[in-house]
């Protein structure tokens, strides 16, 4: 399929101006396509050539202005519109297309719980064109009527309200402007559950079989949904531009969610079938404020090309995260985003393919291209410079601009620089200098701090001893070291050991500080505190290093250090510094093992314990090692679990309980849990809990293939199913490990989601001598299954089934020889390029 390239559509926009498009689309046809005809209604502003977008399984007619064009003229997805006059012109295209199981184009699920089938588009970024021929570009907006017909017991879901018509016909409202990547339709037997806020209609849907679990929540998405709503119109002079509001839990979603106007989809994992956590909750809250926010950034105001997908996700993000903290009772939100989201741009800004925030125009010819930007810097990193930003700018100003930005360009299209000049509009600061500074430049700063006594003594040594031994009481300095080049303006936070308590900290003193500093080091009054934190409250996006006395402090008494946000701030130092090679891995671990079972924040337990068990049991540490990095991961479960036999904080219980069973080295007590269908003091096992333990038993060799077909009997829908793949692949048997690799690269038989379970079943620690075979297969098989089956399975081999734990030079040279040969899909490309990079950083920090 070719791919658009900017300057194509630069000119295509130049010469025409789209208006409407009245789509049919046809559902009853069939299990593998559907029939779609589209009426395309354009202005040529003057003569020229150009094309329409298009993948069918079948072209059966084309006309133009009442005259056909050959079908055989379609090249790839491209179709030629030749010798256009100036005026007024009608394109009508009736087409076969196919369903997709890749989670692109139109989707087709069959539940395995009950035999219901749904479908659902996706069609960003440019896979409109297999529903219907678009000039597929964001900047040729028109308004959209929309017709399905679908079977007689199915409901169908749009950008705007539906109507049936009976006998299986359905009518969507038409649009207001938006661009081909945000039509949607969802069509189904859908569960239901509706409401009104604000005089409009809000839905929320998900398959039948999940319907009791979305009605228990059903409360608690209206009231996030509605809180958001009401908060983005105190913030917003632009109300909600669309006429309804659905939001539709979707099967095999390929992301979190999409912003499709008027109709989000989310992955349908958010309908929680088992226990969760309420960070958990919290992270679907979340989603639910980021893609409304979308609704203003992205949808009544798009981007012009897709150099400037950051304006919608870095905008999103940041209001998504602010929004809730604001108007829920997620008020901890930022202590999520930072011990875990923000980790995400902190690692995709120190790899190879980094790119600034907002790249330049010539980093993105092309849709292949701008594909490889939805990662941690359009979102994270983003989401942490326009925090920054409304830090230095104030908020009033901030929303001052935003405001000036819809209104200049609602319906329409804009640029950053179309974004930059609206918040100048409303500042006396030099945004266009800031802009500069941190929207067009890569990579992380590392801020060190080096603390004296104000009258000459050393880095925390005392010249006059105080009461504590913390030094003179004439003062101290503060005098940060900046490894980077951008303006940062940031918290200090100082804090002292409780005099009757010295695990414990008291917070003494809160500052502001420029970096660079003008007028050289801070003083502050008092003697030296214990732990001096850069980057308290974590409004800056960098690395930070302590001083080595507030090191010491910070591994005595991180667990009694007051807020969870600068706790977080320290435990991401710390992960830092692992990755870096100036702190081991161990010393990581004892940290975990010392503060971990004291943590109250859920989140940073999270966080910590993920970090621990991802990166430094499976990867950092040489096989040697990991035995006794599970024993001290098992060993902070057991505390925690040890910690909740009240059930006062069931949150942090199941978390300890998931990393308990994903650490066990022994099979006997987990294998007790599941025939007693009980953790020993709760919680019963559910679904996902029991899926867990067998999957960490088939890495054990502690159950076969006919325990896995049993619980699948037991639990057979969709999820389950995913699980019993999982557990397939993950069994250290030959035939086991021969059967998951067939089925993943092979034959192209497998879902988006069940190709993903095999791939996470199948490279395990314990069993590297088993699949050591299947590494040098990876990088020639990998290649040839991207080619034939496209971007989005080609992302999930490169990132789920990559041999993360062949942590050695030759799985190294393999990678590099890859990537220097031809005909690489860039979607896999990209991957390939993080994961050789992360493989490079973890025999780095084993070679110590």
């Amino acid at each position: 399929m070719s791919v658009l390239m900017r300057d194509e559509a630069q000119t295509r926009a130049q010469l025409i101006d789209v208006h409407r498009y009245t789509v049919a689309l046809d559902l009853t046809t069939g299990d593998e396509t559907f029939e779609s005809r589209a009426a395309i209604h354009f202005t040529a502003r003057a003569a020229g050539d150009t094309f329409v977008e298009l993948k069918p399984a079948l072209l059966r007619s084309v006309t133009l202005d009442g005259q056909p064009l050959d079908p055989a003229g379609l090249d790839e997805n491209r179709l030629s519109l030749p010798g256009l006059t100036a005026g007024e012109h009608e394109l009508l295209v009736d087409a076969t297309m196919r369903y997709s199981r890749t989670g692109e184009g139109m989707h087709r699920f069959t539940d395995p719980t009950d035999g219901e089938t749904y479908v659902y588009t996706q069609l960003f970024l440019e896979d409109v064109q297999r529903v219907f021929a678009a000039f597929d570009q964001p900047d040729l907006k028109a308004v959209f009527d929309l017709t399905v017909t679908a079977p007689d017991d199915w409901t169908v879901l749009g950008n705007g309200i539906a109507t049936d018509q009976g006998e299986g016909r359905w009518t969507l409202a038409t649009t207001p402007p938006i661009s081909t990547y945000l039509v949607a339709v969802a069509a189904g037997p859908w569960h239901s559950v509706r409401t009104e806020h604000a005089g409009l209609p809000f839905g929320i849907h998900c398959r039948r079989s999940l319907a009791p679990h979305l009605d228990i929540d059903a409360d608690e998405i209206f009231a996030i949904t509605r809180a958001c709503y009401d908060r983005y119109h105190e913030k917003f002079e632009e109300p909600y531009p669309f006429d309804s509001y659905d939001q539709a839990f979707v099967p095999e979603f390929n992301a979190g969610a999409m912003e499709n106007p008027g109709l989000v989809t989310f992955r349908d994992e958010f309908v929680y079938r088992s226990a969760v956590t309420d960070t958990e909750r919290q992270t679907r809250a979340m989603v639910i404020a980021h893609e409304m926010a979308h609704m203003w950034f992205g949808d009544l105001v798009t981007l012009t090309w897709w150099d400037d997908i950051w304006l919608n996700e870095s905008f999103a993000e940041y209001m998504g995260y602010q929004t809730l903290t604001e108007a829920t009772r997620h008020t901890d939100t930022w202590v999520a985003f930072g011990i875990d989201r923000k980790s995400w741009g902190y690692d995709a800004d120190q790899r190879p393919s980094t790119h600034p925030v907002a790249p330049d125009p010539g980093s993105v010819p092309d849709t292949a291209a701008a594909m490889l930007n939805f990662d941690g810097i359009s979102y994270a990193k983003g989401a942490s410079a326009l925090r920054q930003l409304v830090a230095w700018l104030g908020e009033k100003d901030f929303l001052a601009g935003i405001n000036t930005h819809f209104a200049r360009h609602k319906f329409g299209n804009a640029t950053l620089a179309d974004f930059i000049d609206s918040l100048a509009a409303s500042t006396d600061r030099d945004v266009h200098r800031w802009a500069e500074q941190w929207l067009r430049t890569t990579g992380v700063d590392t801020l060190t701090s080096t603390i004296a006594n104000a009258n000459g003594g050393g880095n925390g040594t005392a010249n006059v001893a105080g009461a504590n031994g913390n030094g003179s009481e004439n003062g101290w300095t503060l005098h940060v070291t900046q490894k980077g080049n951008r303006p940062h303006r940031i918290a200090v936070g100082a804090y002292d050991r409780d005099l009757v308590d010295p695990g414990r900290l008291a917070p003494r003193d809160r500052f502001e500080i420029d970096i660079p500093a003008q007028d050289g080091p801070t003083v502050r009054p008092g003697r030296r505190p214990d732990l001096v934190v850069l980057n308290d409250g974590d409004l800056g996006y960098a690395k930070i290093r302590l001083d080595d006395r507030s090191w010491t402090t910070a591994l005595d008494c991180l667990s009694g250090i007051p807020e969870p946000l600068t706790r977080a701030v320290v435990w991401n130092a710390a992960r830092d510094m692992v990755r870096d090679g100036e702190l081991a891995p161990t010393a990581y671990l004892e940290a975990a093992r010392t503060h971990l079972p004291h943590e109250s924040d859920l989140a940073v337990v999270q966080g910590v314990l993920g970090f621990a068990a991802t990166q430094i049991a499976d990867r950092y540490l040489a096989p040697d090692d990991r035995p006794a990095a599970l024993a001290g991961l098992t060993a902070i479960c057991r505390a925690l679990i040890r910690r909740t036999e009240d059930g006062n904080a069931p949150g942090l219980r199941l978390t300890a309980v998931r990393h308990f069973i994903s650490a066990a080295t022994q099979p006997d007590g987990i294998q007790d849990w599941l025939r007693s269908d009980s953790v020993p003091g709760g919680p019963e096992l559910d679904p996902e809990l029991r899926w867990r333990i067998l999957y960490r038993l088939a890495v054990l060799g502690a159950v076969d293939d006919s325990a896995i077909t049993d619980e699948l009997a037991r639990d057979p829908s969709a999820t389950g199913r995913e699980g019993a793949a999982r557990c397939r692949a993950a069994l250290p048997d030959g035939d086991a490990k021969a059967a998951a690799w067939e089925r993943m690269f092979l034959t192209d038989d497998l879902s988006n989601h069940l190709f993903t379970a095999t791939a996470q079943g199948f490279w395990q620690p314990e069993q590297s001598d088993l699949v050591r075979k299947y590494v040098p297969r990876f990088y020639t098989d990998a290649v040839e299954l991207a080619e034939r089956r496209g971007p989005a399975i080609a992302e999930f081999a490169g990132r789920h089934a990559f041999p993360v734990h062949a942590v050695d030079p030759e799985s190294l040279r393999l990678g590099e020889e890859c990537l220097n040969g031809p005909d690489i899909l860039p979607a896999l490309r990209r991957k390939l390029t993080d994961q050789l990079d992360d493989l490079r950083r973890a025999l780095r920090v084993r070679e110590g």
